[in-house]
């Protein structure tokens, strides 16, 4: 039996990261992993997908370089080279992370683990043999899978989950979606932007539900002005395999359609990994199908944390790696700070791309705020028309009373890479006049956040 002072199962975004920060508080560590170092993030998940997404914009790009004075004929898209450059992309990260394991002088235990009580683990490797591991503290991280619905059993063929969205061996001419979040959005742009015939079902009344009302609009128009059909406050009765295709019967507000298409893609949500890994023989407490951890992840019993998807917080790759650090930080008898959930940025990588963060507006309103909402259009920056990107915006959320950020919802071009700037001034407690007073480089996206703050305060100058 071996005796490390943490042991850490899974190695996503939350495990690796607690790993290596553990190990640089000189903590002896290993972790387990029952497939690929990364963990699904960035095997089958963030990485990979914005690799397909990138291919998606450069063909987009080749088909309109006339609007930028370049003449082009008959670009292609090679679906399979586009599907490996993307594993490739997945492979090297996956590497980097072993290499990550090496340097931080972390044990790489390949295997599935299960918990069992007096903080051990015992591992099954991929030719059956178990090997018991002993640890002082033990983290689970072991991530979450694609939701499974009874109406729509996933078969691989025809009806198909994220994994095998992004390893198809050819690319469909028609493609059913169910489920308009961050999943459903990124695919329904790639495979639409690829020349697939996309439609996008929702049970919600709009798409991208969490985000505000607004971007969710904006988002719609460029959807339908792409080609993609967007049914939403619509439900998929049954979806059932065929030899040559995938039939759906959908109940809409105004009728119930029977769809035919290639392939079906469920994108309906994700399930916690909280099964088969032993947490009944520890009595690890559950709620509302997650672990119960406190505000530094330890679970009910002692020498137990969790961390990631299987916790209550948003299952975000970013939210993990945080969550990560701040457990073993306080494992190792530091004193971090709580993770402020209401300052967590999400973020969609579809065509336009969504970031935001805070309270949306109705949101602020349902909580007792007076707001001020300041919105710049990118149609009124330089910057963006001339990259010929203007369409989306910028829309911000004040307090009316103290000036204080409640929120921020950004579409258009490149936006995740802005709404760090926010987070950082949420973070601060900056106020509007702050932001207005801090001078943005001319000609950016980014000018935007001050432009709608000065929106907000009726002082802006472009508008």
């Amino acid at each position: 039996m071996n005796n490390h002072d943490l042991i850490i199962l899974g190695s996503g975004p939350g495990g690796y990261v607690a790993a290596i920060r553990a190990a640089q508080l000189g903590m002896k560590v290993a972790i387990i992993e029952k497939e690929s170092l990364g963990g699904v993030c960035l095997n089958w998940g963030c990485i990979p997908t914005k690799a397909l997404l990138k291919s998606a914009q450069v063909f987009e790009y080749l088909n309109h370089a006339a609007d930028y004075g370049i003449e082009i004929s008959d670009a292609k898209a090679d679906f399979e080279k586009i599907i490996g450059r993307s594993r490739n992309v997945a492979e090297s990260m996956s590497k980097g992370v072993q290499f990550l394991m090496k340097k931080n002088n972390i044990d790489v235990i390949f295997g599935f683990g299960k918990l069992k009580p007096g903080k051990r683990i015992e591992v099954t490797d991929n030719r059956g043999n178990i090997k018991e591991y002993k640890a002082n503290k033990i983290i689970i991280a072991t991530g979450s899978r694609a939701k499974k619905m009874p109406n729509m059993p996933i078969d691989d063929i025809r009806i198909i989950d994220y994994r095998k969205a992004m390893t198809l061996e050819k690319q469909p001419s028609s493609l059913i979606i169910v489920g308009a979040g961050a999943i459903g959005l990124e695919f329904a742009y790639f495979y639409q932007a690829l020349g697939t015939k996309v439609t996008i079902i929702e049970f919600m009344d709009r798409l991208a539900p969490i985000e505000d009302i607004d971007v969710s609009k904006a988002l719609e128009k460029s959807f339908k002005k792409m080609g993609i059909t967007v049914l939403t406050n619509s439900k998929v009765e049954i979806a059932k395999s065929h030899p040559t295709n995938v039939r759906v019967v959908v109940s809409t507000p105004k009728e119930t359609l029977n769809l035919e298409a290639d392939i079906l893609l469920s994108a309906v949500g994700i399930t916690p990994n909280i099964e088969n890994i032993g947490l009944e023989h520890v009595g690890l407490e559950i709620e509302s199908g997650k672990i119960k951890v406190d505000k530094f992840y330890k679970t009910n019993i002692e020498g137990y944390y969790a961390i990631g998807d299987v916790v209550g917080g948003q299952a975000l790759a970013h939210v993990a790696s945080a969550e990560g650090i701040i457990c073993v930080e306080a494992i190792s008898g530091h004193h971090p700070e709580p993770l402020d959930y209401n300052n967590i940025p999400g973020c969609t990588y579809c065509s336009p791309e969504i970031a935001s963060v805070g309270f949306t507006e109705a949101k602020a309103i349902e909580k007792g705020y007076e707001v001020l909402i300041g919105k710049f259009p990118f149609s009124a920056s330089g910057k963006a028309k001339a990259s010929g990107n203007s369409d989306g915006f910028v829309k911000l959320v004040y307090d009316k009373k103290y000036g204080e950020l409640l929120g921020a919802h950004f579409i258009g071009a490149n936006v995740t890479e802005m709404i760090a700037e926010i987070v950082v001034a949420r973070k601060l407690e900056t106020t509007g006049q702050q932001i207005i007073k801090s001078v943005h480089p001319h000609p950016t996206m980014s000018e935007a956040i001050m432009e709608a703050t000065a929106a907000a305060n009726g002082e802006v100058i472009h508008l």
